[in-house]
């Protein structure tokens, strides 16, 4: 059966997962019900047999006391007597009797109230004695006989509402176990829907190139919701290449004209085209520190530019030692002009990480602490393990930063409140570049305080292992 929106699936799974539990509500009522009758009537089977019983018991007195009496005095108005006690005495024992399986009692019972009724007052004593006592001792086997069938019949009971809850208890385990099952079916029912969408938004969040096709069966809402998605993707991709095209075009568009302004104000400088004045010097020095400001600027958004370009990082084993001499090498003119010094502690002999996007972070954090590090003072690598992480831990010393303000530095044109040690106004993109690194290496970047310095930047990047 096709269902039509997310609200009929859910209800119809939950109808379903009812049936089984209605089902032994029913059974389990019909037989309470059963039991209830049974009970009812055993009780007032019970209840009747004895009453009978004792009026029979109350009746064979009587019977014995009028046999006697005619016995010894003779009347004929006595007889009578005898006869209506006896007929109402079989008119108790015949129900009786009727619910019993053995009749020697009964039949014996009825023989002495035969031989009762036919008594013609000429036996002898010893005669009469005899057969009332044989009349009085069928009545207490019938008694007994009775109580033991009562007996019999409440152990049946017993026996039966005991395997009535021994089915019950069965039932009871069968029916649960298929809600259950159906509980199962029914959640995987209402939740495969919504696991396509997991995937689909996963895929946009990994800028996947192809997304899971669209459903063709399913609630009609989250139907709708795929196609929105995937459009929503299209939307997203064409922003994206939107961005990287201005970015890449403005980049670009501004290195021409801003190497013409270099160009020129270095010829000022030289003085080649003449001398200048003092007035004039400071207005190349504050043209030369905007033309160099501006080159960073260009040169941090084509690198970030180059960063959203990248898809997907290429993982590999990489030789520290190798990195780390090239990035000393390739930055220490930069790190000597600021007075400082690079401390190193390199735990690890291969780093599992992109190359490209590790070396990024690398170029961005040290150029971030000299930027803003005190001069003359030491800046500390270490490259260790804990647990299933790589971490690199970039400290400088400086100006320490609040608490608050940690998180924002990672977001991109997000600048701190410090002052560059170059005087140039940054674009904040260093520390966000690395942030965007490590996420594509499945990793992060935070800032952490450290006993040894007043601003340190880990960078927590997976193992193969935990990567994979």
């Amino acid at each position: 059966m096709q269902l039509g929106s997310l609200r009929q699936l859910t209800l119809v799974s939950f109808v379903v997962v009812l049936v089984p539990l209605a089902l032994l509500v029913g059974y389990s009522q019909i037989k309470l019900s059963e039991i209830g009758q049974i009970a009812t009537y055993e009780a007032e089977y019970s209840v009747n047999t004895v009453r009978r019983v004792s009026k029979m018991e109350g009746l064979s007195v009587d019977i014995e006391r009028l046999v006697r009496q005619y016995h010894i005095v003779k009347k004929d108005a006595l007889k009578p007597l005898i006869g209506k006690s006896t007929q109402r005495f079989t008119e108790f024992q015949i129900p009786v009797c009727d619910q019993l399986l053995e009749k020697r009692n009964c039949s014996s019972l009825t023989e002495r109230v035969i031989w009762i009724n036919q008594y013609s007052g000429t036996e002898d004593q010893l005669l009469i004695d005899a057969q009332l006592a044989e009349f009085k001792q069928n009545l207490s086997d019938l008694s007994a006989q009775v109580d033991h069938s009562l007996d019999q019949r409440i152990q049946d009971q017993q026996i039966y509402v005991s395997s009535v809850r021994q089915t019950q208890f069965w039932l009871t385990a069968c029916f649960l176990g298929a809600s259950f099952l159906l509980i199962a079916l029914g959640s995987k029912a209402i939740l495969k829907p919504v696991s396509r969408l997991e995937r689909i938004i996963t895929a946009i969040s990994k800028q996947e190139e192809s997304l899971p096709p669209i459903s063709t069966s399913g609630p009609k809402e989250l139907i709708v919701l795929e196609q929105k998605l995937h459009q929503l993707a299209g939307r997203l991709i064409q922003l994206e290449n939107l961005r990287h095209a201005l970015l890449r075009h403005a980049s670009h568009e501004l290195k021409t004209p801003l190497a013409s302004i270099k160009e020129g104000c270095s010829l000022l400088t030289e003085q080649v085209v003449g001398p200048l004045n003092a007035d004039q010097e400071e207005v190349l020095s504050l043209l030369n520190s905007s033309t160099d400001r501006l080159n960073l600027l260009i040169v941090q958004l084509l690198d970030y530019n180059l960063l959203l370009q990248q898809a997907k990082p290429v993982f590999s084993k990489i030789d520290t030692k190798n990195l780390f001499d090239e990035f000393v090498t390739d930055n220490s003119l930069a790190i000597k002009q600021h007075d400082n010094q690079v401390e190193m502690k390199i735990e690890l002999p291969t780093i599992f990480a992109d190359q490209k996007l590790f070396r990024r972070i690398l170029d961005n954090l040290v150029s971030n602490a000299i930027a803003h590090g005190s001069r003359g003072r030491p800046i500390n690598i270490r490259l260790y393990q804990q647990g299933n992480m790589q971490i690199l831990d970039f400290a400088n010393r400086g100006q320490k930063i609040a608490m608050e303000q940690r998180h924002a530095l990672f977001q991109p044109f997000s600048r701190g409140e410090g002052v560059r040690n170059d005087r140039v106004t940054g674009s904040g993109l260093g520390l966000s570049i690395v942030a965007d690194c490590a996420r594509m290496m499945f990793g992060k970047a935070e800032i952490v305080d450290v006993d040894y310095a007043d601003v340190c930047i880990r960078v927590q990047i997976p193992s193969k292992e935990a990567s994979i």
